[in-house]
């Protein structure tokens, strides 16, 4: 029996223990949940008291953002700053603050290649800037930003601040890192991040939860209303077996991590270098979208001009391969990604309106014979279709 089914198993005699509870089961519930709790703080290297158990990435996005924003009132307009990239839970509630007119914003364009420029953060920062929010890697085209620079920077900012006599916490540094939990680093020391987003849903066998990493130091306050769970910042009965079950699955990646980024990049490169050689693809003009190495292991997206993302999604679907055309949270909105928008080529749009893009995810089951196919598929589709379209 696979260990995540065994997980369910052990609360399935009836009502779930709630931890908050006094009595016996509540007891043992707490237990499992300091203990699902200490495992994350491991792997992070941070206290137990700094991890937040809440529902999802977006959830833990907003508890951050928010949070800073609203422990800052009563001192000014704060400012905020983020870049053109960033998941629609992040700059959606940029984009709130500023409609709201609750915060003052920034919102930094990233480089031709996907990747923000940290000295543009840099000069971004004001007085009144309490955080600064970069995801450490992009949801759409896989592209790694340079948070270890970026928290440089933003040190460097405080301790100027600090010999004119005003020292002070801010402004504060928040990652999303739900897309680099397999491949990436997580160790909040060595980024420098004050706040970091995980989530269970970019982990094999983990549980449907959310992870908010808060630095001790830092003031967030809760957007909730309701209990005290979660340091008082996320009320409600925490979902311990989904908390139990991330927990495992996060320590299992861990271990294969660095094994399976090696393999994955070599097949990334391969795939790469197939889409780049192939007679139709560079008839047609395929984009690669972002780095084409500074980006997880993982991804591949392109755009094949004037032919409709969707269509060729469903086209490949039906040859077995499964594939998106943007991120899942803006599907069927009838819009092009504002991720692929934001790539501009010395100064020009690098994509119509009616480009989209397609995103490749690779796996532990990849392999490049299904690369192969896949490439050898596409070709096949797109020699039906540019007759329509090209």
């Amino acid at each position: 029996m696979p260990k995540s089914n065994k997980i369910y198993l052990d609360f399935a005699s009836g009502a779930l223990p709630n931890p908050s509870g006094i009595h016996a089961e509540g007891l043992r519930a707490r237990k499992k949940l300091q203990n699902a709790r200490s495992k994350v703080a491991r792997i992070l290297h941070s206290r137990s008291e700094e991890i937040i158990f809440t529902s999802g990435g977006t959830e833990s996005n907003n508890l951050a953002i928010q949070g800073v924003v609203f422990a800052w009132q009563g001192k000014g307009l704060p400012h905020i700053i983020t870049t053109n990239i960033e998941h629609s839970s992040v700059l959606e509630t940029f984009k709130m603050f500023q409609k709201r007119k609750l915060a003052q914003i920034t919102i930094v364009p990233v480089e031709p290649n996907g990747i923000v420029d940290p000295r543009k953060i840099k000069k971004s920062i004001k007085k009144n800037t309490v955080l600064v929010s970069v995801s450490y890697a992009n949801n759409e085209i896989g592209t790694i930003q340079p948070i270890k620079e970026i928290a440089k920077s933003i040190r460097y900012f405080k301790k100027a601040r600090a010999k004119s006599l005003v020292p002070s916490a801010y402004p504060l540094f928040h990652t999303d890192a739900v897309q680099a939990v397999n491949y990436l680093d997580l160790n909040v020391e060595k980024l420098g991040v004050d706040l970091l987003t995980l989530s269970g849903n970019k982990i094999e066998n983990a549980g449907r939860v959310g992870i908010l990493y808060k630095r001790k130091s830092v003031s967030l306050m809760s957007i909730f209303g309701g209990g005290n769970q979660e340091m008082g910042l996320r009320p409600g009965t925490e979902n311990l077996p989904a908390i139990v079950e991330f927990g495992e699955a996060l320590e299992f990646v861990q271990k294969i991590k660095e094994k399976e980024t090696i393999r994955l990049t070599k097949l990334r490169d391969y795939f790469i270098n197939k889409l780049l050689h192939s007679n139709i693809l560079t008839n047609i003009g395929m984009i690669l979208n972002g780095d084409s190495k500074n980006r997880l292991p993982n991804n591949v997206n392109i755009t094949i001009p004037n032919i409709p993302s969707d269509l060729l999604v469903i086209e490949l679907s039906a040859r077995g391969i499964t594939t998106s055309a943007k991120s899942a949270c803006k599907a069927g909105d009838n819009k092009a990604s504002h991720v692929i928008k934001a790539l501009q080529v010395q100064g020009k749009a690098l994509h119509s309106e009616q480009d989209g893009s397609l995103r490749f995810s690779l796996g532990r089951d990849t392999t490049k014979r299904k690369i192969d196919y896949t490439v050898k598929a596409l070709s096949e589709i797109l020699n039906k279709l540019k007759k329509w379209y090209i």
